[in-house]
Parts: structure tokens; sequence; C-alpha cells
């Protein structure tokens, strides 16, 4: 073979060797989606973008490892939980408990303080009675409510920083951490994803969401959909949104009470109560609250939700980064937003 038919053949080898390198070489970061996993009384998902598919499904089980590890330290409906050791002990004795669920109640009385109660960690009794009440069809009597709410209350919460205890001041109180423990596990399942290796991600727990980094599927942002109270469906149809957010690094949390509820004799009656008034808050079908964190989302959406819209928004107005979009009750339900909630808003 000459000189130049040898040039010819070793440049067809290398053009040969480039496509077979191009065709297994992957093209741009790989996604996994866990799809949907009941936990914390509801659901989970988690979306993960990474460099390839191994580091991807290796975050997902990181998240999810954080995930089940705060639903077992805090839920109310576990009797081997540290919550549930904390309402069966706290008035006895002072319940010495992890740095998690310390971290926890640690911000949800900062939240009850900064919403004059609105928020409040303990309230329990109330939410157990109302289940009750449920169950057994038939409204509380004023004489139970008064005495469910003689057991509420943050400032009858005695935290010790050295001790890492918790303690009650008023025998029959009760933790209830629904409206912040998804928040912190959502924020904690991000962390845990990010030191794994994940470039991107969406966790989603029961409509509580945080993203960041690279979106998924080539899209320049997270698009998250706002549902529509008035067309909510059951189990894990998501319905009709009644808008889309465009969010990066940010995370949302929607209360509402158009899925969750005490249905009383045929009367809807919301889950998130109102230590003031003892009863399901009203005035609001549906509370977003967009943040940097999870948690700080999930308490401000109970907060606002139980302040109702004026003081709400207020809040939420004085709160650095934080943005709020509200839907009133039928037959309005008309939309507010805070003053820099229109840069999510996507039409």
């Amino acid at each position: 073979m000459d000189r130049q038919n040898t040039r010819i053949a070793i440049g067809i080898i290398v053009a040969i060797c480039l496509i077979a390198a191009l065709c297994f070489w992957p093209i741009g970061p790989a996604e996994a989606d866990s799809g949907h996993r009941p936990v914390m009384g509801t659901f989970a998902r988690v979306v993960a973008v990474a460099p390839d598919t191994k580091t991807a499904n290796r975050c997902i089980e990181a998240a999810f490892a954080q995930i089940y590890k705060v639903d077992q330290l805090m839920s109310d409906y576990k009797d081997d939980s540290e919550i549930s050791q904390v309402n069966r002990d706290a008035f006895k004795r002072a319940v010495k408990i992890s740095k998690s669920t310390y971290e926890v109640l640690q911000k949800a009385v900062q939240f009850s303080k900064l919403s004059a109660g609105a928020f409040d960690v303990t309230v329990g009794p109330l939410v157990q009675l109302w289940r009750s009440a449920s169950e057994a069809n038939s409204v509380p009597t004023d004489t139970e409510l008064q005495d469910a709410r003689s057991k509420v209350g943050y400032e009858k919460l005695i935290l010790d920083a050295n001790e890492m205890s918790v303690r009650f001041v008023v025998d029959g109180m009760k933790l209830d951490l629904g409206g912040i423990a998804k928040g912190y596990a959502i924020d904690k399942a991000v962390e845990a994803m990010k030191k794994s290796g994940a470039l991107g991600a969406m966790v989603d727990i029961g409509g509580d969401i945080r993203c960041f980094g690279t979106p998924s599927k080539g899209k320049s942002q997270w698009l998250i959909g706002v549902q529509d109270p008035s067309k909510a469906r059951d189990g894990l149809d998501p319905g009709t949104s009644s808008l889309v957010l465009r969010l990066k690094d940010a995370a949302i949390a929607t209360s509402g009470n158009y899925r969750r509820f005490a249905l009383i004799k045929g009367i809807k009656y919301t889950h998130i109560i109102s230590r003031k008034t003892a009863a399901g808050a009203e005035g609001l079908s549906s509370v977003t609250v967009i943040s940097e964190k999870a948690l700080d989302a999930d308490a401000l959406a109970t907060a606002v939700t139980v302040m109702g819209a004026e003081k709400g928004l207020t809040l939420v107005e004085k709160t650095p980064q934080t943005e709020a979009i509200l839907i009133t009750s039928p037959p309005e339900q008309k939309f507010i937003r805070t003053s820099g909630a229109e840069k999510y808003t996507k039409y």
C-alpha cells in the first residue's frame, strides 16, 4: 500500500472511531425520576439531574433516606417516633430529642413568635379533637373546644439547648409538626442530593416543593403548577393548574382547604386550625408561599392561611426574599399577590 492510500485508510479509521465515540458519549446530563412514593401521610417525588444515570439514582435514594428519617422522628401517627414520645412524657419530665427534632422545634417557635401564634406547633390537642369529631361525625362542643384550647400555646413549650430537651408546662399538650416537618424534610433531602453529586433537582412532598440547579428536560427553569382549588381532584391527579410558577433555586409550599378537611354532617372543616378560634381557618382557599427554603415556605403558608389575606400579606412583605400568592374562598376566588410575586408567574 502506498503512502497516500495509508493516509486515507488511517483517516477512515479515525472517522469511524469518532462516530462510534459520539454514539456512546452522553449528550448532556442524565435525569432520573423516583415516581410517587408514600411517606409522611402523603406522596413524595424526587427528580434528579446529574452527570450520569447512576449518580442521579444515587441522589434520589439519598434524598429519600432523609425524608424517611424525618418521618420516623416527627410523625405523630407513629407510636415510636420522637414526637410521640414527647407528647406522652414531656409534661412529666424533660424529654431528650435528636438534633434534627430540636432544630425544627426551634424554628417552629421562631415562626410562632413571628406570626403572633397564627402558626403554633402546639396546636396538637385541637387537631386531635377535630380528627375525633370527624370520626364521630359530630362537631366538638364548646366545652371540648375550650378544654383543648387551654392546652395550646407555644409559650408553654420549654426548650433546653444545653440538654437538647423539651418539656411541657401544661398536662395534655401535644406537638403537631404537620405545618413544618415536610418543609424540613425537603431541605434535608436537597442537602443530601447536593452532597451526592446532583447538578439539579426537584423534591416534592405533598405539594411542598424545592428546586435547585439544572432544570429537567433542558428547560431554563423549573416549572411548577399551582392547583386550581375549584378543580382539585382526589389522589395523585393534579387536577387543573390555576397558574404556573418559574423557579430556579427556590421553594414553594401551598396550604389549602380543598384536599384535606374534616367532613362532619356533610360540612367541610379545614384541617388548618387556628388556636385563637379553636376551629379551621376560613377566608382563603389556597395560600402559596415562595421562599429560599422549604421549611420557611411551609410554616409561612400555614401562618398566612390562619392570619387571613390582609395580615398574612403584611407578614410576607416584611419577610426577606419571600413572596405569596393567595386565592380567596368561593364564590370570588380572587388572586392576591405580594409585590414581587409576579416575577415567578408564567402565562
